[in-house]
């Protein structure tokens, strides 16, 4: 028998989580992570009294009232509800398509009946263009979704800042709907509960790692836990999949972004958490005005200066951090062959959005980790 039950690497959600379950049950667990402190991609960083998402806006939402009740368990969650904005060459849209975008991109439009028959009508001549092919594309894909002027003011342009091509290199598959929303309501999300810690994602993490051993600014692959069947019995490993298999079946590829953060001397400077900007007049896809995921109200003014973070989305190279996987066929299928790969390691469980090469909101992760820990 090892020292520690686990040797947990990454203390991410996925890796805090199951620390916190292990926990519960008597298990000893180690966590360790590269980075200089816990919590992985949710950790925040206050600056003038903000909690600033250090590595991107991160709005928890669910539909699952065991994750949630599990989370506020941890932490009280308060009552943000996501409403983003996009701002094109300074026109302002309600985010998502609802009727408040119709009215705003059409003055005539004022109707459910109007707005469908506006779409309808630039839907069927894109269906028209394609002359009765399939679309080949994410230009002509979103084009029979919902119309030129949507797709021109508010996807565009935004789209190929995200992946670094254009639309029509990009394949149809990325857009396979276009949530449109014939009814005045701005709420991003569908699930029946969403919001964000009270005081911060670091509540929440430190909550699940309370009375867990932790060691920051440790590389697995340059340490003496490389060799974890020494001290632990089973490895939980949150890392990339391919950097645990040595790359042996090639590297996988991501996007990755990067941010300008900086502090503003007014007491709200866009007037909302998330604001994108979707024409190619700004670099940046997104800029995220921290304080508004927690203050509201007065409690805005209360608070003299705001902090705001330009995001940038780029190709990723060594040393950066991944975000999101590239789905196309040549990762996909490599990807594939990784997992049963990890499928044949011995005492060894891969997790999270690296571990398993998929893109996953945090709701899920939780739910991911329950659902493995049950089956232990």
């Amino acid at each position: 028998m090892g020292k520690y039950d686990f040797l947990i690497v990454g203390s991410g959600l996925f890796g805090a989580t199951f620390a916190y379950l292990a926990k519960k049950q008597g298990k000893k667990c180690l966590v360790i992570d590269k980075r200089p402190h816990l919590g992985g991609n949710v950790y925040c960083e206050n600056i003038e009294g903000i909690n600033v998402h250090k590595y991107g806006a991160h709005i928890f939402h669910t539909s699952n009232k065991k994750v949630w009740d599990f989370v506020n368990s941890i932490v009280e969650f308060n009552r943000y509800t996501n409403c983003p904005v996009a701002n094109y060459k300074g026109e302002l849209y309600n985010l998502p398509f609802n009727m408040n975008t119709f009215n705003q991109m059409w003055s005539d439009v004022h109707t459910p009946a109007e707005a469908k028959a506006k779409i309808d009508e630039q839907k069927a001549e894109a269906v028209k263009s394609l002359n009765g092919r399939e679309p080949q594309n994410l230009e002509e894909q979103a084009l029979t979704l919902v119309g030129k002027d949507i797709f021109n003011k508010l996807i565009k342009e935004y789209t190929e800042k995200q992946w670094g091509r254009k639309c029509t290199e990009l394949p149809a598959f990325i857009i396979k709907r276009l949530p449109v929303r014939m009814i005045f309501d701005n709420n991003y999300f569908n699930d029946k509960y969403q919001g964000i810690p009270i005081g911060g994602y670091n509540k929440l993490i430190d909550g699940l790692l309370e009375g867990v051993e932790c060691k920051t600014g440790v590389d697995f692959f340059n340490s003496e836990y490389k060799d974890w069947q020494k001290i632990a019995d089973k490895l939980v490993y949150t890392g990339a999949i391919d950097e645990y298999f040595d790359y042996k079946l090639g590297k996988l590829d991501w996007r990755t972004v990067s941010f300008k953060t900086r502090i503003e001397d007014t007491p709200n400077y866009q007037g909302n958490a998330v604001v994108n900007y979707t024409s190619h007049n700004e670099p940046y896809t997104r800029v995220i005005e921290h304080k508004h995921f927690e203050m509201f109200g007065q409690e805005v003014y209360d608070c003299p200066k705001t902090v705001v973070s330009e995001e940038y989305s780029t190709e990723y190279s060594d040393g950066m951090e991944p975000y999101y996987p590239v789905n196309d066929d040549r990762n996909n299928t490599i990807a594939e062959e990784y997992r049963k790969l990890a499928e044949k390691e011995k005492n060894v469980i891969f997790g999270g959005r690296l571990g398993q090469y998929k893109y996953y909101d945090m709701a899920p992760v939780i739910e991911q980790v329950i659902n493995v820990y049950s089956k232990l």
